[in-house]
């Protein structure tokens, strides 16, 4: 590799991949993003960084180093703010530095390129580039993350955590940061139904984020976010909000945060401020997740007009952009299931993704179309691939419930339902009191 390459090889800083609201880990920068921000965030000096770069690259197109940098600063925003338009202007400078110089002399370029991909929800592409990666830098700890995030999404569960040993392995032989290792193994272990080790690793993550002052604060807040998360699937709606409103302090407007703190605040009864707080988040985002829910506490609430108005930005939502789709097709189906609209057209879209991206909340979504669709048996079939793991996850119990409901098994029914409203007995304003109707017909 000569000098030029070199200049584009990873540093020893580890990769932050993208955290969509389903599922995801935080942690810090990747190879050929820029070095972590001291906190407080200084969004005027990214800016500042940002149009210098895209003056640098202007003057010179074959500046891969700057395209890298710029792909990274582009996705630090999108992780910020949201925003797919950052998004689409990171793909476009990660495929610049390659088309600058080829992923055999930047694996930097190639990093940042699969970076995106993971954003993209092109978990595909992101699988087969982290796997070039390996090739590319071996000793290196971050192409086994990226390919370990690859394969967690496409559901190949133990290729994923194979990937993640040997990432642990590097970690520990180059006396790396373990802030990305710990978030990866919490998601692994909350997946497998392992809620004591997720609880452990998360902690170990959020502890490894503030022990350092360079961790960028949206980094920081994340880590709250998840643990946030954790503890509201678990049910423990107070120490939830804890988290949730520690990562808005840590970062104001996080909107992730946002979203999670009206849901906690919904399941706590306080419908009011539930609404508050999502008018905030999808002020900043609309992201269907929370407009949706924005729409069902509006009809709550007795805002019928409100709540349409709500559920009709989803619909829009959907025809904004093929990016718009692909990242929030999973989001979109469940929307459709949930209000029990489209049903053909939510169960197809599930069946599609469910051919790529066979992970168990695929096979969750496909099932509760299917089961809307009318599809009782393709349902049965899904929903236990769903189950496989055992995780514990009261959304995923619930629609097990409602498809041994319609497929006539009232022992079963009984049995799913009451472990989701033992699990978490609010987890959702609108299904977890369908849920306690079923288990009493």
């Amino acid at each position: 590799m000569d000098g030029r390459a070199r200049a584009s090889a990873p540093r020893l800083g580890l990769l932050l991949g993208f955290l969509s609201l389903a599922a995801g880990a935080c942690g810090d920068r990747g190879p050929g993003e820029r070095e972590a921000t001291p906190a407080p965030p200084a969004a005027n000096a990214d800016e500042a960084a940002i149009r210098y770069l895209e003056s640098r690259v202007r003057q010179d197109t074959g500046n891969f180093v700057a395209y890298d940098k710029l792909a990274g600063y582009y996705l630090q925003r999108m992780r910020e703010n949201g925003s797919l338009t950052y998004l689409d202007l990171a793909e476009r400078a990660a495929h610049a530095s390659l088309a600058a110089l080829p992923a055999e002399g930047n694996p930097g370029g190639l990093a940042m390129l699969a970076q995106v991909e993971l954003a993209m929800h092109d978990f595909t592409g992101a699988r087969n580039h982290g796997a070039r990666l390996t090739e590319l830098e071996p000793g290196t700890s971050y192409p086994y993350q990226i390919l370990g995030d690859a394969l967690l999404e496409l559901g190949d569960y133990g290729r994923a955590a194979a990937a993640y040993r040997r990432m642990e392995r590097l970690v520990e032989r180059r006396g790396e940061s373990r802030l990305n290792l710990e978030t990866r193994l919490g998601r692994l272990a909350f997946l497998h139904g392992q809620t004591d080790a997720a609880e452990r690793h998360l902690s170990a993550a959020l502890a490894s984020a503030l022990d350092r002052d360079s961790t960028p604060r949206e980094t920081i807040a994340c880590c709250h976010w998840q643990l946030g998360e954790l503890y509201f699937a678990l049910g423990h709606y107070a120490a939830a909000e804890t988290h949730y409103r520690e990562a808005l302090v840590t970062f104001p407007d996080y909107f992730r945060a946002l979203g999670a703190l009206a849901r906690v605040r919904a399941a706590q009864g306080d419908v009011r401020g539930a609404i508050a707080a999502y008018e905030r988040a999808t002020r900043l985002v609309p992201d269907p997740t929370y407009v949706g829910a924005l729409g069902d506490l509006y009809r709550i609430a007795g805002r019928e007009s409100d709540a349409r108005a709500q559920y009709d930005l989803v619909e829009h939502i959907r025809t904004l952009s093929a990016l718009a789709g692909t990242v929030y097709d999973r989001q979109l189906a469940s929307f459709y299931a949930d209000h029990d609209i489209e049903a053909e057209m939510a169960y197809a879209a599930a069946a599609k993704a469910y051919v790529v991206r066979r992970d168990i909340y695929g096979a969750d979504t496909l099932a509760w179309t299917a089961l809307k669709a009318g599809r009782v048996e393709e349902a049965q079939a899904a929903i236990g691939q769903a189950l496989r793991l055992g995780t514990s996850d009261a959304r995923l119990l619930y629609h097990a419930g409602m498809v041994a409901r319609a497929a006539g098994d009232q022992a079963r029914k009984r049995e799913l339902l009451g472990r989701a409203l033992a699990l978490s007995p609010a987890f959702d304003p609108v299904h977890a009191p369908l849920a306690r109707e079923a288990v009493e017909e």
